[in-house]
């Protein structure tokens, strides 16, 4: 698990290992590391040489023995903020780059649970705006860690007010319960021929986010006219659902349009 952590924030699954080693023993040599890694020894001085470069090895000399030891796991927070720094410096060139294309792509394809997990990120890219969203009963088999630990405080960090039109299904319903916390509105269509199968979350003025939970695949379409065609429906199906009964006895109040000055301060 660790391992697969490490990984994903930027460290190959051998160099993972090799740190994770070095951690535990302390001290060592690179025959020590190679066996307690499971990696053959030519590769660990590769790995090792790698990670001296990273910051997170450094190396000392004992009885003409070279041995090495585990920077202090912190370390990997200085680097990814100095990494972040880094892109932050460059980002208005890269940025000057896009602005030169006379077109921008209007449909975006997105494989796999990680291209799935892009595009939730592309919906809360934004600041202050509402999101509207039709699940599927096929929301309850994703990744639920990553809805409730990244996609949905990223959310709320971002002021993004939602609302959503769900399935009546026995995970949703748990999820209604968090409604006022989660800044978002919830309706329930009881009728049992409401199945759609795939995801549509309408966003950021002018974007469809489609997922596919199944099929493993999800789209983002840029169209301010399927946007406000979606929007419409959305609105017009909104309004003739009743109040969902698990909402609280508070009821929400909200702004129509989310400011700096509104409910999230």
């Amino acid at each position: 698990m660790l391992k697969q952590e490490l990984a994903a924030i930027g460290l190959s699954e051998s160099e993972a290992g090799a740190y994770l080693a070095l951690l535990e023993l302390g001290e060592a040599s690179v025959s020590q590391i190679a066996q307690k890694a499971g990696v053959k020894r030519p590769t660990t001085y590769l790995i090792i040489e790698s990670l001296k470069n990273s910051g997170l090895v450094s190396m000392s000399k004992k009885r003409k023995k070279t041995l090495f030891v585990a920077e202090d796991p912190r370390k990997i927070i200085d680097i990814l903020d100095e990494r972040k720094k880094k892109m932050d410096r460059i980002m208005p060139e890269l940025l000057s780059f896009a602005n030169l294309l006379d077109q921008k792509p209007a449909i975006r394809f997105f494989e796999g649970d990680e291209g799935i997990k892009n595009v939730y990120r592309d919906t809360v890219s934004h600041h202050y705006e509402e999101m509207l969203t039709f699940f599927s009963k096929s929301f309850a088999d994703f990744d639920e860690a990553f809805f409730w630990d990244v996609f949905t405080p990223k959310r709320i960090e971002n002021r993004i007010w939602a609302r959503a039109i769900v399935p009546n299904q026995e995970l949703i319903q748990k999820l209604v319960l968090h409604d006022e916390e989660h800044k978002r509105e919830t309706k329930i269509v009881q009728d049992e021929a409401f199945i759609i199968d795939i995801e549509i979350n309408l966003y950021d003025q002018n974007k469809i986010a489609i997922i596919s939970f199944d099929e493993k695949f999800a789209l983002i379409i840029e169209s301010e006219k399927i946007h406000n065609s979606l929007k419409n429906i959305f609105n017009l199906i909104w309004r003739m659902l009743p109040e969902n009964e698990l909402k609280t006895a508070n009821k929400l109040s909200r702004p129509q349009k989310a400011t700096e000055e509104d409910i999230y301060y």
